[in-house]
């Protein structure tokens, strides 16, 4: 007996050697991009636009940012983004998120989330306070915004996407990272979670490494990092543009993964200690 789910005709496609690898399926759908006009995000939305997706972007309060960023697309690539600004931990600034979507001229297939803070605060200073302004900014915030998009994806047909932004610091003991790490190592199990729920929305997670743009930028200029490259653990820093590669790759529509967590440092996380 077959398999009510077989296609026969899609089987017969694959004995000759005729695969299916689809161009631009981003192409004139609506993507989300909160956090879109910082370094690693303002570069997944030049990507995308370059694709023809219809972008949603978020920004907390640089307007002067986000003016570029949008003339700067209009430029490169004819594309017009829709801004919204303010902090996604608020209820009123998720809302006009949503209003955003059901306005779009363009079916929604997905979001990147990349608000975050470094909470460069030393261990000996860390108190009550800096711990719980860590924790909604990289956490709470970015949680509770792929929760409202995703549940509208899932009561939706055809479901989509979520892509959440964390860090090498996430999965791996970096010293003085205590209280950036804990809050997007809480974010990265979120994802699991959410991934574990849905049906119809996959839910993965981004994990930058030293990268010369976003929040590493100013760790990377100081020569912080200088010896993992002179040690060999790392051929070059990380640039914007391999962040918003991994970023698109989930984002794909049909994409066949949830769940997961993908590290993009070079392999600074398994070879950091070397040398």
């Amino acid at each position: 007996m077959t398999s009510p789910h077989w296609d026969e005709a899609q089987a017969e496609a694959l004995r000759r050697f005729q695969f299916n690898f689809p161009e631009q399926p981003l192409a004139g759908k609506t993507v989300l991009i909160a956090g879109g006009t910082g370094g690693l995000g303002a570069a997944t939305v030049a990507l995308l636009a370059r694709e023809g997706a219809r972008l949603i972007v978020g920004y907390r309060s640089n307007k002067a940012r986000a003016a570029d960023l949008c003339a700067a697309m209009e430029k490169n690539s004819r594309a017009h983004l829709t801004l919204i600004e303010g902090d996604i931990a608020e209820k009123s600034t998720r809302d006009r998120y949503l209003q955003a979507i059901e306005t779009a001229q363009a079916p929604f297939a997905g979001a990147a989330i990349f608000p975050g803070d470094p909470a460069r605060v030393p261990l000996p200073d860390l108190d009550r306070d800096s711990m719980l302004a860590s924790f909604e900014t990289n956490c709470v915030g970015p949680m509770l915004l792929a929760r409202d998009l995703g549940e509208l994806m899932e009561n939706s047909s055809s479901g989509g996407s979520i892509v959440l932004l964390a860090t090498m610091q996430a999965m791996a003991a970096f010293s003085s990272s205590l209280n950036y790490a804990v809050p997007k190592s809480a974010l990265v199990h979120a994802a699991h979670i959410l991934a574990q729920q849905w049906s119809r929305v996959r839910v993965n997670v981004v994990a930058p490494g030293a990268t010369i743009a976003g929040m590493a930028a100013a760790s990377i200029q100081s020569g912080k990092y200088d010896r993992h490259i002179s040690r060999g653990a790392i051929a070059r820093f990380g640039r914007p543009e391999d962040v918003a590669r991994a970023v698109r790759f989930f984002l794909e529509p049909d994409n066949y993964i949830t769940g997961q967590t993908l590290l993009v440092d070079g392999g600074l996380t398994l070879r950091r200690d070397r040398g």
